[in-house]
């Protein structure tokens, strides 16, 4: 279930409390005339279930109420309730399939904003990577891996393309190609201090190395498992399951292409920076690809599953229960 805070002006308030009751899935209607103080307006909560809560912002959304008042959704850990399973009931469609679209693209856009935070965590995880190219290091591979934030701006590109939203897509790529020539450029200048206090050599990049020597050479494996990984990582936003993000995070090659990349420009290994790059552009494509893909099927299947369920012959009936 899913717990709806709205702030209402007082003019508006009996034609937000007819169209939650006239939806299918709610429960816990409360209602506080003159509440909120800013905005001034009265307060009105209540639960709805997952599968109906995307169609319900959309319609407050076409009141006007996010300029007139204001709409908060979270999501509820545990709710005892009859009413909440009745109205889970009488829902279509399924819960864990239920993509809340408002909800994706606020996140996707945070985590595709060119920030400080943003860019130090991926030079820092470029930087790491760099050390375990170095070092071959698999284990500090893993760990750059893990702390690279490039998931967002990718599963933003991927949104905003099934929500044709161009200015979110200008903005996810900003961030992913802008970041991640930011990052290279200062792993670089990191290479050459390493170099200069005798922490890297040249020898370390010519070097064979069994176990990051992957790295520099795509092939077609490359972009399977990006595609693979690209499916994992959108369906762990879409059904509120970040903890699968870090499994995804470890299963791509982008933060240690670029770090390879980055290394073996500053080395003038041209032949192992081309390498890294396709790398790099294979895995950042696959992800891409998937996280669409896996977006428009989940977008149509949503709605064949909510016409083979049909709604309850009195809608919002748990609401006035």
């Amino acid at each position: 279930m899913l717990h709806l805070r709205l702030i209402v002006p007082a003019d508006t308030t009996d034609e937000v409390v007819a169209l939650l009751g006239s939806t299918v899935g709610t429960a816990h209607l409360v209602v506080l005339p003159g509440a909120a103080r800013s905005p001034a307006g009265d307060v009105v909560m209540c639960d709805v279930a997952r599968e109906a809560g995307d169609e319900l912002i959309r319609d407050l959304r076409g009141l006007g109420l996010e300029k007139s008042g204001s709409i908060t959704m979270e999501n509820m850990e545990l709710t005892l309730s009859d009413h909440a399973d009745r109205a889970e009931e009488e829902a279509p469609g399924d819960s864990a399939d239920a993509v809340l679209w408002e909800e994706l693209t606020e996140a996707t856009h945070e985590e595709s904003t060119f920030s400080v935070t943003y860019v130090s965590f991926l030079a820092l995880a470029t930087m790491l990577a760099a050390c375990g190219v170095m070092l071959d290091n698999a284990v500090l591979i893993v760990g750059a891996m893990a702390v690279g934030p490039e998931f967002g701006p990718l599963a933003g590109i991927s949104t905003a393309i099934v929500q044709r939203a161009p200015r979110l897509v200008a903005r996810s790529l900003w961030a992913l190609i802008g970041g991640f020539v930011l990052a290279m450029i200062l792993t670089a200048g990191f290479a050459w201090l390493m170099d200069a206090f005798g922490l890297f050599t040249d020898n370390m990049i010519d070097k064979p190395r069994p176990n990051t020597g992957f790295i520099w050479h795509p092939d077609w494996m490359s972009f399977v498992v990006a595609f693979l990984a690209g499916i994992a990582g959108t369906l762990s936003l879409t059904s509120a399951k970040s903890g699968a993000l870090i499994g995804v995070a470890i299963s791509v090659t982008t933060v240690p292409a670029a770090a390879n990349a980055a290394v073996a420009f500053s080395y003038s290994d041209y032949q192992q920076t081309i390498g890294s790059g396709q790398q790099l552009l294979a895995n950042l494509g696959g992800i891409v690809l998937a996280g669409t893909l896996t977006l428009l099927l989940q977008k149509g299947l949503w709605r064949i599953r909510r016409t083979q369920k049909p709604p309850a012959s009195t809608p919002g009936a748990s609401v006035g229960a």
